[in-house]
């Protein structure tokens, strides 16, 4: 990958069931005797209690075994889906694209391990998903914060499980993801990939939803003095893309980022010595060790705003620079005053 050609974004490449009636049906021994010979007597027997279930207690006063897998075959059916799963592993009985992106893992493992986070953890409050088309090829364009970039991975969830349409986001990373180990190929896994003009307009050509954070390391990297201030946007690499594709340009607006790691710091020393971009200083790391690289459990909304088309533009206007200039600052601008209004609206950096 090292001596790949690679057109990057920005000019310095970082970036209940119901009781059954009883039966009517009569035995055997009700029917009328033979002629001549007495009808046998029907010992009359009293008809059964009906219950009739009100919530999870019944009128006779008896206790009805709740509601749930168990009880409904979600246990079992969820048990065999995942025996499924484990046996087209071992086969090797499955399918990845051209980009490395396993789908099937994504939406059965990667997707449910980064839930709990999403939900429980960051409470993640989504608006503005019907902005988002339900087919067809789109670019997301969203500001980049939090020291480490788990805001990209949250809005990622935040498409997956709120699109009506089920639709996937594909993410375009720096190249440091990719020269981490284990980080590489979970990223691969989860369908992102280098953060180019070439692997962009691909995805796009395809008809998929692609995720781009122009702000790059200067995003996540700023110091928490400059926090929900967007940086450069680079050279509006990715206005071009989306214009040589015609993709709607979607802007995102994060919010409860940029307070999970709070930047104070940032030693130069130790990033030239480890080949980071920034080494960040925390009021918890690296002084806690460890538990000084827990984030803290901000709240957080992601909105995607409404789409900026960019078809009907003449083929040539991909090379246009002033274009791409105004349709650069005209997101980035729809970006932050959104940020500006979701800051007013909140109640509290944790609630």
């Amino acid at each position: 990958m090292a001596d790949a050609k690679v057109i990057p974004f920005d000019d310095d490449r970082s970036r209940g069931g119901t009781a059954q009636r009883p039966s009517r049906r009569r035995s055997a021994g009700s029917r009328r005797g033979a002629v001549g010979e007495p009808a046998p007597v029907r010992e009359v027997q009293p008809l059964p209690t009906r219950a009739v279930v009100q919530d999870d207690v019944s009128v006779t006063g008896e206790e009805q075994p709740p509601a749930g897998p168990r009880h409904d075959g979600g246990l079992e059916r969820r048990l065999a889906s995942g025996l499924a799963f484990l046996r087209r592993r071992l086969t090797g009985d499955y399918e990845i694209d051209d980009f490395g992106y396993d789908e099937e893992l994504t939406d059965q493992v990667l997707m449910s391990l980064l839930r709990p986070v999403y939900e429980k953890y960051f409470r993640v409050e989504v608006k503005g998903i019907e902005n988002i088309p339900a087919e067809g090829g789109a670019l997301i364009v969203a500001n980049h914060s939090g020291t480490l970039p788990l805001d990209g991975l949250m809005m990622q969830v935040a498409v997956h499980d709120n699109h009506p349409a089920d639709r996937h986001l594909r993410l375009l990373a720096a190249d440091l993801v990719f020269v981490l180990p284990v980080v590489n190929e979970l990223a691969r896994k989860l369908g992102h990939t280098l953060a180019c003009a070439e692997d962009a307009e691909r995805l796009l050509g395809q008809g998929e939803l692609v995720g781009v954070m122009p702000e790059g390391f200067k995003g996540i990297g700023k110091p928490f003095s400059e926090r929900y201030k967007l940086q450069r946007f680079g050279r509006g690499g990715f206005v071009s893309t989306a214009l040589r594709q015609g993709a709607p340009i979607i802007p995102c607006s994060i919010v409860g980022a940029e307070e999970i790691y709070p930047m104070i710091g940032n030693s130069k020393t130790l990033a030239r010595v480890l080949g980071f971009p920034y080494f960040p200083l925390t009021p918890t790391f690296p002084w806690l060790g460890p538990l000084g690289a827990i984030p803290l459990p901000t709240k957080w909304t992601i909105q995607f705003g409404e789409p900026i088309p960019t078809e009907g533009y003449p083929p040539e206007a991909a090379e246009d620079p002033m274009l791409m200039f105004n349709l650069t600052d005209q997101v980035r601008e729809q970006i932050q005053h959104t940020l500006y209004k979701l800051l007013v609206q909140r109640r509290s950096v944790f609630f």
